[in-house]
């Protein structure tokens, strides 16, 4: 479950223009919050005369205290103009906050048939000189998608909901904590990744090699009530019929291992050497444990992606829901703009239109069938998603990507593991533009439309070079 979302929130006034309607503004704009389950931090309406609005530095100076207060609360700010409003005080009581999260700039619309000195607002034109004095500031700022907007209306409730994914987003990636269990397989070169570039952009990455890991996953004994409870969770998770018992034994050792270390090292996400170390020395493929951890919104990749585990990371942010790591696999006949999705498979369960436990058929061919059972495998159930693709890149020290949203098809498809036909119009273009920059054939995915938010948070507020497929 995600946190409710808090936002601080500004309302603007200045001069001569109308004070009563900032009591109408502030009234309206909360309503809305509330409808939406999104609380508020705001000044209280007994401040001065104005209800509240922010116009004098001293106002600004009270709003900034405020806000600096209840900092570790604050997910983002909202600023609304229900009159031209005061771009000073605004931009003011932002920075003396000392917040450093998004910030929406909203702008009421004005009634044609309410235009007189009484009523009129002129927020149209306040608007720009607030985002003038924010970008003067170094402020960055959101914006609704219609200039002006009535709070009541579906458009501004959607530029909310779209806000708030911004606002998790940047959060979530503060002092964030992934881990790495082994070391890549050898191969896979395409997954190498900067940990001092991730390390700057404030994500630490904790690793642990795969024979400790191993270590600790043998001493418990069967009996540990932790393994107990963790063989259940398996077994309730999905069908494990086909799936020998000492198989399912060591997953839930495993299993018990990883969610010890996760916790002790507070990471919110993994990434795992599932291949083929792990099958040859223990017997098991990890996928269900990965399934299991992703679809309780602790994402974990395969093949030690920490670049990959970092867009499962953010798309979980951003909807509140699971996400997966997948492959562009395929093409699906000579449809341009139709592919197939495909991995092993790990993906969560909530992705599936069916599933169970069955072996990794790749890997059964070098390892064994009896050593690679514990993979989750099914067809993706019909919808959208969005898929993001991060990658550090070394040569220009910067992290940059992809992101963009598609649809999960009904075609009928024969073959194996976890898979999906997909539809992204352009998909061509969008190929070449993999190719041609060189990323991975990995894409994080998530069963939501999130590209926009994504976009916002990643472009605007951390300075990532991301590519957004439209």
């Amino acid at each position: 479950m995600q946190k409710p979302l808090t936002l601080g929130v500004i309302v603007g006034t200045r001069g001569f223009f109308p004070d009563h309607l900032c009591e109408e503004g502030r009234k309206g704009t909360l309503n809305v919050l509330k409808e939406l389950g999104i609380k508020a931090v705001i000044v209280s309406e007994k401040l001065g005369s104005k209800f509240g609005a922010i116009e004098s530095v001293a106002e600004a100076r009270t709003c900034a205290e405020l806000f600096k207060k209840n900092a570790d609360k604050i997910d983002g700010i909202l600023v609304t103009l229900p009159n031209f409003g005061d771009e000073r005080a605004v931009s003011n009581a932002i920075r003396w906050s000392g917040l450093d999260v998004p910030v929406l700039v909203h702008a009421w619309p004005d009634d044609v048939n309410r235009m007189g000195i009484k009523n009129r607002r002129d927020s149209f034109c306040g608007k720009m000189s607030c985002c003038n004095n924010l970008r003067q500031y170094g402020i960055r700022y959101s914006l609704t998608d219609l200039h002006t907007v009535d709070p009541y209306s579906d458009d501004f409730k959607a530029d909310l909901r779209r806000f708030g994914q911004v606002c998790r987003i940047v959060r979530g990636l503060k002092n964030l904590r992934l881990g790495v269990i082994g070391a890549r397989p050898a191969p896979f070169t395409t997954v190498r990744f900067s940990e001092k570039i991730l390390e700057a952009n404030g994500i630490s990455i904790e690793t642990i090699d795969l024979s400790e890991m191993l270590h600790r996953a043998q001493a418990y004994k069967d009996s540990d009530q932790i393994v107990k409870d963790k063989l259940a969770a398996i077994k309730e998770y999905t069908s494990c019929a086909g799936t020998p018992p000492e198989a399912l034994l060591r997953m839930a050792r495993l299993g018990s291992a990883i969610d010890e270390w996760m916790s002790l090292n507070e990471l919110s996400g993994s990434s795992i050497q599932c291949w083929t170390a792990l099958e040859d020395i223990y017997g098991i493929v990890p996928c269900t444990l990965m399934s299991m951890m992703s679809e309780g919104l602790f994402p974990s990749a395969c093949e030690c992606d920490i670049a990959g585990l970092l867009g499962m990371y953010i798309l979980q942010q951003a909807s509140g829901s699971p996400s997966a790591l997948l492959d562009w696999n395929n093409n699906f006949g000579d449809n341009p703009d139709k592919g197939v999705f495909f991995h092993c498979s790990n993906l969560p369960k909530s992705f599936f239109k069916q599933h169970e436990m069955s072996y990794q058929a790749i890997i059964a061919g070098t390892v064994g069938k009896k050593n690679a059972c514990g993979t989750i495998v099914g067809q993706v159930r019909p919808g959208p998603f969005t898929y993001l693709r991060l990658s550090t890149d070394d040569v220009n020290g910067e992290i940059r990507g992809y992101a963009g949203e598609g649809e999960f098809t009904d075609d009928k498809l024969e073959t194996f593991g976890g898979y999906g036909v997909f539809e992204v119009p352009g998909l061509q273009e969008l190929l070449h533009y993999i190719c041609a920059n060189g990323f991975e054939h990995h894409t994080a995915a998530s069963l939501s439309e999130v590209g926009d938010a994504i976009d916002e948070a990643l472009n605007n507020y951390l300075d990532w070079d991301i590519y957004l497929h439209e």
